[in-house]
């Protein structure tokens, strides 16, 4: 004990020298990061309300249907990749931690035991002493710094993941469920055309039975009934496909979903506040997670050319001999080691930090542009499918006018049954084909959210 208060004065001034050398000669190698400057168009190309309260906007809520709204919202507690990416954030949360431990000494503990034998005078020499360890890796480059920031932007980057999937899994949900509206749709209208063709072909063998028409009407009519009853199959198999598909992104097994609103009661909305294209690179999550990525590995750069200049690690031993309590010691060690030759190892590793930060910022510069494509495929999509879906039930109504007017037809002896056939094909065709525009179109809107990467501030809140 007296010789550490006789030489507390030293030991005090070793670690006032450790940290005048770490003030003098520590400095940040390798460059800050700074947005690359992209080719930016100034507006979309379509003619879209500009607003941008995208960003805050439960857009799946205005659809208005509460089923809807309650499979999304159990969708984002339930979800198992939804979950997997909160725990992937929970496990980047714990290396940003383990990181910061870095700024701070190691104190470690342990005891050192030895014996030894000396034949002059054939004596045992024991001695057994608790030490603690101290020791700090100056900073001297900013490595350790550098790789908190490496280990910040890698967290950050997982947190836009979890909000790129976030919103992928709402529009996934939405999609299914206005799918599921549009085959029971489907199904209704193969339901009620068959039940049509079934009444037609009473009627037919009745004909038939008496004499009036020949064998060939009687077996077109029973391939009309057919071919609806083979549609009823298919839209069943499909619809419970697409139930079974729900009931995953629900995290549940498979099971029947209920139902809100019918497809046309869904309601179409007809302004989309789009913003600006430059705000999807502070908006859209998968392009600013690109973006954090390229940032993490812009700053390994630096960490690799930290490499070639010397390291300082200072450490203290301090501890007693628990045989003969009167013996104190302690120490304090400074250590510095550069690297002299390493055939190039250096070197080349910094090349290879540079390649991935080019493969990083192409893939960067990537996404931001398949950004782009995506909301202007959404917005053409929006618009026309709003056309076509016009269109569609314009035919469809023509389609039931005339196949109405070709039965009166045939009934009066005035056009052959192939005619009624083939225009009550039309008119199931038609039907069929403005549900499907109809879906479609609502399915645009839900894509053009998803590009524009909205909603995923209430997301946010919704899972917490």
């Amino acid at each position: 004990m007296n010789w550490i208060l006789k030489n507390k004065k030293n030991l005090g001034l070793f670690i006032i020298i450790g940290i005048m050398i770490t003030s003098l000669f520590s400095c940040k190698i390798g460059e800050d990061y700074t947005r690359e400057e992209q080719s930016i168009p100034v507006t979309y190309r379509h003619n879209f309300f500009k607003d941008s309260s995208i960003v805050n906007l439960p857009w799946w809520k205005l659809f208005n249907d509460p089923v809807l709204v309650n499979l999304i919202d159990t969708a984002l507690v339930n979800n198992k990749n939804l979950k997997a990416a909160i725990a992937r954030i929970e496990e980047s949360q714990a290396y940003l931690d383990i990181s910061r431990a870095d700024f701070y000494p190691s104190v470690n503990y342990g005891i050192n035991g030895s014996t030894s034998y000396n034949t002059t005078s054939s004596d045992f020499s024991n001695s057994i002493a608790p030490v603690i360890n101290v020791s700090y890796k100056v900073d001297l480059w900013g490595q350790i710094k550098t790789l908190n920031d490496i280990s910040l932007q890698n967290y950050l980057a997982t947190e836009e993941a979890y909000k790129a999937l976030t919103i992928s899994i709402i529009s996934a949900t939405a999609n299914a469920y206005i799918s599921l509206r549009d085959l029971d749709n489907r199904l209704s209208i193969s339901e009620k055309t068959a039940q049509n063709f079934q009444e037609n072909l009473e009627v037919m063998q009745a004909r038939f039975n008496a004499g009036f028409i020949s064998e060939v009407d009687l077996a077109q009519a029973k391939i009309q009934v057919s071919e609806a009853k083979t549609a009823i199959e298919v839209f069943n198999r499909s619809r419970r496909q697409i139930e079974n598909a729900i009931s995953i992104l629900l995290g549940s097994p498979p099971m029947d979903i209920p139902r809100g609103l019918l497809l046309e009661e869904q309601i179409s909305l007809p302004e989309i506040p789009t913003g600006f294209p430059s705000e999807l690179l502070d908006r859209r999550p998968d392009v600013m997670q690109a973006e954090r990525n390229l940032h993490a590995q812009t700053l390994r750069i630096g960490v690799a050319e930290t490499l070639k200049y010397p390291s300082l690690t200072l450490s203290a031993n301090m501890g007693a001999e628990l045989l003969n309590p009167t013996v104190f010691f302690a120490d304090l060690i400074g250590q510095i080691m550069g690297p002299i030759f390493n055939g190039k190892r250096i070197e080349k590793g910094i090349e290879a930090e540079k390649a991935r930060t080019k493969q990083l910022l192409n893939s960067y510069q990537n996404a931001f542009l398949i950004a782009l494509q995506e909301i202007e495929d959404a917005m053409i999509a929006t618009e026309t499918y709003q056309r076509e879906y016009d269109l569609r039930n314009e035919q469809m109504e023509l389609a039931k006018t005339a196949a109405h007017l070709s039965w009166v037809r045939y009934d009066g002896g005035l056009t052959s049954y192939l005619e009624v056939l083939n225009l009550q094909t039309s008119q199931f065709n038609a039907e069929i084909k403005a549900s499907e525009a109809l879906k479609q179109q609502l399915v645009s809107i839900i894509n053009l959210y998803d590009a524009l990467g909205g909603g995923w501030t209430e997301t946010k809140e919704s899972t917490n």
